[in-house]
């Protein structure tokens, strides 16, 4: 017999919207969702992964990241993650977020401040954005659908709105993904 908290906690519970960061066509037949943080060893790892499952399925998957900052473990977590928001703000999520990834041992607010001025964004405006927390309700939306949807930690995936429960590697994932376009 099936135990149906575990069925109920093994699905997306945030349906992907507008305010969603998607990355990919919204045709594709699969869409891999991550929870991650952008201090988290694991969610950096995973995030070369992830840009190669991208490469090699480039009409399969479209990508939604989600933040779920894990603040007891990792202080900048939270910051980094409101600067990739104020970035999103002005078009630049997908570059920020990336520098976030490849730079994980500068996500200090001087260092952050420098990565916003590398991307050619306002210091000044996005300083004040984060001073104020404006995109903080946003993170927590994004938090609070992970607990909903039962995520405890990062990097945790959803394959077309299922958790994926296997290893977070390049040939689990891609085949997950594909899977998931044959169903």
């Amino acid at each position: 017999m099936s135990d149906p908290f575990r069925l109920t906690m093994s699905r997306l519970r945030g349906p992907i919207t507008e305010e969603d960061h998607v990355l990919g066509s919204s045709y594709a037949p699969v869409t891999l969702v991550e929870y991650g943080d952008y201090q988290c060893p694991e969610s950096a790892a995973v995030h070369v992964i992830v840009q190669e499952v991208l490469r090699q399925r480039p009409t399969t998957v479209a990508f939604v990241f989600r933040h779920f900052p894990l603040t007891d473990v990792h202080p900048y977590s939270e910051i980094a993650a409101e600067t990739a928001e104020a970035a999103a703000a002005r078009g630049h999520f997908w570059q920020m977020h990336d520098w976030l990834f490849t730079h994980q041992d500068q996500l200090k607010p001087l260092h952050l401040a420098l990565a916003v001025d590398r991307i050619g964004l306002d210091v000044e405006r996005i300083g004040r954005a984060l001073n104020g927390h404006l995109y903080l309700d946003r993170i927590r939306r994004d938090f609070g659908s992970g607990v909903r949807s039962g995520v405890a930690g990062t990097p945790t995936f959803f394959v077309n709105g299922i958790r994926h429960d296997a290893p977070n590697s390049l040939a689990a994932l891609l085949t997950a993904v594909d899977e998931a376009a044959s169903a």
